[in-house]
């Protein structure tokens, strides 16, 4: 593997590992969360990261054990993933407040990830609106609390219990909350949307039908 393409591979595992997260967090919309100037940024610092510890691996001449042609290669997996491993490490931990806050290489991802988040939040947020607010237009949420999303987990099947748990305490909380009924459909609708995303949803509510439609 030549240099310039060992850099390349470099940068791209890099990257991939933070547009996994960064897509781990937005399951609603996944690509939303890497077209913001936060998450350009983030996802450039983690391909950055691992093509620099690349370059110091040639720098110092480290093989990592490896011989002839496998070496380029190891380089490239053993550094990029020893970057990717670096930049989530704390160098030592302190208590702030009421909780413990780890100080080091973490500190600054976590401040960027933090940033990406409210600027695909802030994105996503108008498109949220619009989108719950159409798909639960004519939704009850007495008649359809219950149906809508037992069926949406059913469709996904693969929703871990302690999201499915949350899930039902937060149905239970809107359900005991001062809000009308109109309101707690759109907040069960966001809710749905965040869990299963808004096709899912959309296919939930028509496959329902009248069931769970408003009558007044």
């Amino acid at each position: 593997m030549q240099s310039f393409l060992g850099l390349l591979v470099s940068f791209v595992l890099g990257t991939l590992v933070a547009v996994a997260e960064l897509i781990s967090r937005y399951r609603d919309r996944p690509l939303a969360a890497i077209q913001t100037p936060g998450a350009v940024l983030y996802l450039a610092l983690n391909g950055i990261a691992s093509v620099s510890a690349l370059w110091i691996a040639h720098l110092f001449n480290l093989t990592f054990g490896a011989t002839g042609t496998a070496v380029e290669p190891t380089r490239v997996l053993i550094a990029s993933f020893a970057a990717i491993a670096f930049f989530r490490t704390s160098l030592f931990v302190t208590h702030v407040g009421d909780s413990d806050v780890g100080i080091g290489p973490s500190t600054v991802l976590m401040t960027l990830l933090k940033a990406a988040d409210r600027s695909v939040d802030r994105k996503r947020a108008i498109r949220r609106s619009t989108e719950v607010a159409e798909l639960m237009d004519s939704v009850s949420f007495e008649k359809a609390h219950l149906s809508l999303p037992t069926l949406c987990l059913t469709l996904l099947q693969n929703v871990p219990a302690e999201e499915q748990e949350r899930l039902g305490v937060d149905i239970r909380a809107f359900h005991a909350a001062a809000m009308s009924d109109r309101q707690r459909s759109l907040a069960l609708g966001l809710k749905l949307m965040y869990l299963a995303g808004p096709d899912v949803l959309r296919a939930a509510i028509l496959a329902l039908g009248d069931e769970i439609k408003r009558t007044d």
